[in-house]
């Protein structure tokens, strides 16, 4: 895997994945940036989620569930003195869809968690305290 980061500017930078994929990052207006993209540290808890919460989506397809949506909502603690290292992040999922099992729920979030999200066990060995939950929205049938 690669990336590569060119400096725009000030605290301005563009990241590129080695897919081609481009994102704007920036630092605060504190430390002379202009809130014009996202912060490093927020990418890391973004990717973290991205990769769970693909994880939950194609567990819960192969179980044949009827999946609609799923949202991941992260929220982190970070240390107070640097490095600001994550301390803890809590995850919690919201999944909708028609006659979805809580057991394949469960069970998709916790695989997620302990098996198959490389973001999350590489944080947890490094001694962030990740802690997740879910909540199930059935959706009626006109929704």
């Amino acid at each position: 895997m690669k990336a590569r980061i060119q400096w725009a500017g000030e605290a301005l930078f563009i990241g590129e994945s080695g897919s081609g994929h481009a994102v704007v990052m920036d630092g605060p207006p504190e430390s002379g940036g202009r809130n014009l993209g996202v912060r490093p540290m927020e990418m890391v808890l973004i990717g973290l989620g991205g990769c769970s919460n693909f994880d939950v989506v194609s567990i819960l397809k192969k179980s044949r569930q009827a999946v609609e949506s799923c949202e991941a909502f992260l929220e982190a603690e970070r240390a107070g003195e640097e490095p600001k290292v994550f301390t803890k992040i809590h995850l919690h999922f919201v999944v909708k869809g028609r006659g979805l099992k809580e057991a394949q729920v469960k069970r998709a979030v916790e695989l997620s968690a302990e098996k198959y999200c490389s973001a999350s066990i590489m944080l947890a060995r490094g001694g962030v305290e990740i802690s997740h939950d879910y909540e199930i929205i059935e959706l009626g049938q006109a929704e």
